[in-house]
């Protein structure tokens, strides 16, 4: 499966209707083009609640959803029209006459049409829903709510209920179906095998950048034609900035490199995080982080089950993470007072995981605490992140100087199944042993 069947965007609309009140509409908005210097554009990133419903990966577009007195649905496209001249300069649109024989919606009109149409589908209705978090969108809410809203002296009825329908689309959005589950499980094996890539091409003098045209490289040449976001190439002590994406340093012997990338395939995100030695052998410091950590994130991933919580989680693997830095001298102290004082957050300074699916980091509540513990129950058809890491900077003067400049994190992706788990990174090399040993193939190098 390369990508979702579109009649699963229809059942995704019909879902998200069925929790509609009656005598309700609903606005989801696509995404506009962003403009990257003077007249060129980003690629194209469509709105995700606009694309979870509709499937449809279009600039400037609305959809429009309708339920009426007595329950009937109606599902309205607005796009940009068939234009035989633009499509010469920008390319092919789809149209209103194949956004409906197509993408199942009942009706399709122009975009410019939206202006005159729009006082319909609003007046009357008890209850508008739209995304709070778009202010742009809420004031163009505002602003045709206003038209209505002159209209009253003629016997016109504004809406009185405005709803977030952002918690609602997300509710749906955290729960995967069989066809999500497959596509995630493919975007998985095509970043395994970039993280295979990257171990294989890495040489000591090479820079960051090259390794990431590897990895992207090996995205496209099997369909995931973008990465899921920015990847993370970062060679020594650069894997202790969380968020590096500068990928310009050469790679140094003796040292770790840690990639943090994964594939989008057809808007569902992969998210693989894998450290392994420049020069293909681990040193002696850099295998005793590595272990606690591959340990710390094979313990977490084994308690994954319904009913389990990032926040049990964390309390699993803070302990074990503790404990093992103990027993490395990085710590020290009373092992009890050390994990009741979460002294391991000064090494594991990030949450131990997070939702995935359309979005990196997904949509989807946490039921956070006052003392913000994760506490939601998984239930099955949930996919997260478990990613523990230690990070000890080459600035941290308090440890031995062999553990100074050793990032460490490995990243799996996880399924919550009826009974259990289903680890989606199944064919990137985590062990010590798979690593150096696909590292001493470099001659086999993939062509």
């Amino acid at each position: 499966m390369s990508q979702l069947p579109l009649s699963d965007f229809g059942k995704h609309r019909a879902a998200l209707m069925a929790k509609m009140p009656t005598n309700s509409v609903a606005l989801f908005p696509a995404a506009s083009e962003l403009t990257r210097s003077n007249d060129t554009e980003y690629a194209f990133c469509q709105n995700k609640n606009f694309f979870y419903l509709t499937g449809f990966n279009e600039p400037d577009a609305l959809l429009v959803l309708l339920k009426g007195e007595q329950g009937q649905t109606e599902s309205i496209l607005f796009s940009l029209p068939k234009d035989a001249l633009h499509e010469i300069w920008q390319g092919r649109r789809i149209g209103q006459i194949k956004a409906v024989q197509d993408y199942g919606v009942d009706a399709s009109y122009p975009i410019a049409e939206i202006e005159s149409l729009i006082a319909d589908y609003l007046e009357g209705k008890s209850q508008v829903y739209f995304g709070f978090s778009d202010h742009g969108f809420a004031a163009q809410i505002f602003s045709w709510l206003k038209h209505v809203n002159r209209n009253i002296r003629q016997g016109a009825k504004t809406p009185q209920h405005l709803t977030d329908v952002d918690p609602m689309v997300a509710e749906l959005r955290l729960i995967k179906t069989e066809n999500e589950l497959a596509l995630m499980r493919q975007a998985n094996h095509i970043s395994g095998l970039a993280h295979q890539r990257a171990m294989q091409k890495c040489q000591v003098g090479k820079f960051e950048y090259q390794i990431e045209a590897e990895i992207l490289h090996e995205f496209a040449r099997h369909g995931a034609r973008h990465p899921a976001y920015a990847s993370i190439v970062a060679g020594g002590d650069n894997a202790n900035i969380l968020h590096y994406t500068a990928n310009s340093d050469v790679l140094n012997n003796n040292e770790l490199l840690l990639i943090d990338a994964g594939a989008e395939l057809a808007g569902y995100a992969a998210d693989i995080t894998r450290t392994f030695p420049v020069n293909g052998q681990f040193t002696a410091a850099q295998k005793a982080i590595y272990q606690l950590v591959l340990d710390a994130k094979n313990l977490a991933i084994d308690a994954i089950k319904p009913g389990m919580s990032f926040a049990k989680l964390n309390v699993l693997t803070n302990a074990f993470l503790t404990k093992g830095l103990v027993d490395l001298g990085i710590l020290t102290g009373d092992l009890t007072e050390l994990i009741s004082d979460k002294k391991v957050k000064e090494y594991f300074i990030h949450g131990l995981g997070h939702w995935l699916g359309l979005d990196v980091h997904d949509v989807g509540d946490y039921h956070i605490s006052s003392d913000r513990e994760q506490l939601r129950a998984f239930e099955e058809g949930m996919v997260m992140t478990i990613e523990p890491g230690i990070y000890i900077p080459l600035t941290d003067l308090t440890v031995e100087e062999k553990w100074r400049g050793i990032g460490v994190r490995i990243e799996d992706n996880i399924a919550v199944t009826e009974t259990g788990f289903e680890n989606f990174t199944v064919n990137s090399p985590q062990t010590i042993a798979d690593i150096e040993g696909l590292m001493a193939e470099n001659a086999k190098s993939i062509t």
